[in-house]
């Protein structure tokens, strides 16, 4: 008598089909990578097993770790939203600020390089055209809105590095003074530092930047 022909197990687990390998899908898992161990352990080899896929398939799509680099900072960049060009300079000025800083937060570990690249890119120099046009609508010229750009950047940058990897996140003194000691010998120090807790870094961001815009007469 012929065997029946056993049905296949439901069970049985079926080969799973690879997704297609895209710009999209790198850049993506590459900003991962990087916000999940860091930029020092980012590399094309660990980007390549994370997609399942060898170093030499990445190249297809970007020629160069520093080509990926450069792609996530456009990307990063093309997150922020410009803020209507019919609002006052100083709201769409403050709006650009609060939306760096997120981003800052956001991505924290690439964050240190997107802070020190040159964002010369299409993308890049048309993010920091808009901010210009934030001072020219002020009434600004060219040199006071370039020097008004400057003075925004370094506030920025300043405040952003240090809030995610600044002061509070570095090294110590091998032989930090005690609470006491501080409270008893140098008060002023030790009654400032409650307002260097991350609780309060909103107020001290706004109150910097609304005296940064005031100093430049934009209203």
């Amino acid at each position: 008598m012929p065997r029946k022909k056993s049905l296949p197990d439901a069970t049985t687990t079926q080969p799973s089909v690879r997704e297609p390998l895209t710009r999209e899908r790198i850049e993506t898992e590459a900003l991962r990578l990087i916000e999940q161990d860091g930029l020092e352990a980012f590399s094309t080899r660990r980007l390549g097993t994370a997609l399942g896929c060898e170093a030499m398939s990445i190249y297809n799509y970007f020629p160069s770790k520093a080509h990926i680099l450069d792609a996530l900072v456009d990307r990063v960049l093309s997150t922020v939203e410009f803020p209507s060009r019919g609002e006052a300079p100083a709201h769409r000025l403050q709006a650009l600020a609060v939306q760096w800083r997120q981003l800052a937060r956001r991505h924290a570990r690439l964050y240190a390089w997107l802070a020190l690249h040159r964002w010369n890119s299409r993308t890049g120099v048309a993010f920091l055209g808009e901010i210009l046009d934030c001072f020219k609508a002020a009434g600004l010229d060219d040199e006071a809105a370039a020097r008004g750009f400057r003075a925004l950047g370094y506030y920025l940058l300043g405040a952003t590095l240090d809030e995610i990897s600044g002061y509070a996140e570095g090294t110590s003194s091998l032989r930090p003074i005690s609470d006491e000691e501080l409270a008893q010998d140098f008060p002023l120090v030790a009654r400032a530092g409650e307002y260097f807790k991350p609780e309060h870094f909103d107020r001290t961001f706004e109150l910097g930047l609304n005296v940064l815009l005031a100093g430049l007469g934009i209203e």
